[in-house]
């Protein structure tokens, strides 16, 4: 089990994209002996012990634990490394730092005795679970076996899973699902379905109080696809993992529409197409480097401080280019993540849903070491508008930064809301709705720098200093007003002879940052090179920051 354990992660390795990733998969190749070495040892000490009454006892439970790290056996085994997959707990040994993985429930095995269930029994029942540390740092996690009947959830094998989610949100600390199932456990009928329940509850119930991160690594379909779709944040395998409600079969029989399950399910149309998931990667290595990469950029639950890391960037950081790095063409676009790396630490910043609704830009970064999330107008895309699925996508993300207190900085250049028919009835006044409600909700602090466009409605909506926004700037390119000129000027001076001279005086009263800032709209207009200074010191200044929504049960946003 060991040459090919190893050989298959090595495999998978090599095929990454990613050197970095690959590298890290190398230095952790050693982790998988661990699981082999402890079955040696388990093989070992059971052939080594008497026949005493209590030795016997012992041999018995090693063997059993034997059983828990084989799970679906050799054979099966085998085959989920022909497929490019690794197993369960492969997958665990990389997810997590070196030993630190302690494992709950290893004995637990399901209690159906219908359809000849009773004569089989797989010691894990399908799902490993437990606790360990990534960089040192505590995770819960649970990893779907689908050597074990084809991962399949039963009451016991939910009971596990619900366990450790129990657990996390008394210690506070995130929840991490390998998911890798075929679904329910039809043999258990109602029982299977109940689990199901029980973990979405939990789900609801972790929302908000630890981050949940769900990681589609094989087949997750019917009920299942829920847990999931209520988890934070969603990451699929290309290639290997399906998410779908009714499977390819189902479909052409009710619809009689033909569809693969990877153009039905699979993480390209999730990640371009529904925004069901947000990241999807090459194959499992690749995927558990990055979750543990992400997971150091959150913190461990809505009780504790957001992360801080070291590092060398100063902080009154210069760059002159941000002072040219928008055209003085209002016309022509440029690439805000270039601006965003401009600005934050050593350049870095880990998007978050970079295929989907790509004229809005979200992620994570750090300013002197603080872990902050960003949300930011692209106007490579679409000139930054803001439509159905940009502000479906913002909003959810800020609501996620506001449950656990990570400082919201919004980059503005946007010319408005889309228009069009499909738009109106599509439904962009509710869901443009919801990205206005997420951040008036919010009460984490709040800082926003508009770098060109602020217009109309959508001016509002991005974080203004009118939805309680803390600091609020512009660059001398900032254009806040109704509209744009030449729009403004067709209604205002339509009668007018000369629109050229009526445009330059619109643009001389409105589309400049002064009359905003004459009023107290934005706190100061910004030189750009001086940003990454002053918002570093605006987020020292409102660590304190300390604002309570007003007493309600809950506020009923517009969904």
């Amino acid at each position: 089990m060991a040459s090919l354990s190893t050989a298959s992660l090595a495999r998978i390795a090599a095929s990454s994209r990613s050197a970095a990733v690959a590298r890290s998969a190398a230095t952790r190749l050693a982790s998988l002996a661990l699981i082999n070495n402890r079955i040696t040892s388990l093989q070992r000490s059971s052939s080594s012990l008497a026949t005493s009454k209590e030795q016997q006892a012992i041999q018995r439970i090693a063997e059993k634990r034997q059983d828990a790290f084989l799970g679906g056996g050799e054979k099966r085994i085998a085959a989920q490394h022909a497929k490019g997959k690794l197993t369960a707990r492969e997958r665990i040994e990389l997810l997590l730092d070196i030993g630190s993985f302690r494992e709950y429930d290893a004995f637990v095995e399901h209690q159906c005795v219908d359809f000849g269930m009773d004569e089989s029994h797989i010691t894990g029942d399908g799902v490993v679970t437990g606790y360990g540390t990534i960089n040192g740092r505590l995770v819960y996690v649970f990893s779907q076996d689908f050597t074990v009947y084809g991962g399949s959830l039963s009451k016991m094998h939910a009971q596990k899973i619900c366990k450790i989610m129990d657990q996390a949100v008394l210690v506070g600390a995130p929840v991490i699902g390998l998911n890798d199932s075929g679904g329910a456990r039809i043999q258990e009928g109602v029982d299977s379905l109940a689990g199901y329940a029980d973990i979405f509850q939990r789900n609801v119930d972790a929302s908000g109080v630890v981050p949940q991160i769900s990681v589609i690594m094989g087949p997750c379909a019917g009920g299942a696809v829920y847990s999931p779709a209520l988890t934070d944040f969603t990451l699929m395998v290309r290639d290997t993992s399906y998410l779908f409600v009714t499977g390819p079969d189902v479909i052409k029989a009710v619809t009689h529409e033909e569809v693969t399950q990877e153009d039905l399910g699979g993480a390209k149309p999730h990640t371009t197409k529904s925004g069901v998931a947000h990241l999807a990667f090459d194959n499992d290595v690749e995927a558990l480097a990055k979750v543990r990469q992400f997971v150091d950029f959150l913190p461990l639950s809505n009780r504790h401080e957001v992360p801080v890391r070291p590092t060398a960037d100063p902080i009154d950081r210069v760059d002159p280019v941000l002072n040219t790095i928008v055209p003085a063409d209002s016309t022509k676009a440029y690439d805000m993540k270039e601006v965003i790396s401009r600005i934050c630490d050593d350049g870095e910043f880990f998007e978050v849903m970079p295929d989907y609704a790509k004229n809005m830009v979200i992620g994570f970064s750090r300013l002197d070491g603080q872990t902050v999330g960003i949300i930011a107008n692209q106007p490579l895309i679409s000139s930054g508008v803001l439509d159905i699925n940009s502000s479906v996508k913002a909003a959810r993300f800020v609501r996620f930064l506001d449950a656990f207190n990570i400082p919201i900085l919004t980059f503005v250049d946007v010319p408005g809301f889309l228009p069009g028919v499909q738009q109106e009835h599509g439904g962009i006044i509710k869901h443009g709705a919801k990205l206005l409600y997420a951040y008036a909700e919010a009460t984490t602090p709040k800082i926003t720098v508009i770098t060109r466009k602020a217009y109309g409605g959508a001016y509002d909506v991005m974080s203004s200093k009118h939805l309680k926004g803390d600091m609020n700037y512009s660059w001398p390119t900032g254009e806040i007003a109704v509209m744009g000129a030449k729009g403004a000027v067709e209604i205002i001076f339509r009668h007018a002879k000369d629109k050229s001279q009526a445009e330059a005086e619109y643009i001389a009263k409105f589309a400049n940052p002064l009359p905003a800032a004459q009023r107290g709209f934005v706190d100061d207009i910004l030189l750009p090179s001086t940003t990454r200074e002053t918002i570093i010191r605006d987020l020292k200044m409102l660590k304190s920051k300390d604002r309570k929504p007003p007493t309600k049960k809950h506020g009923n946003i517009p969904l």
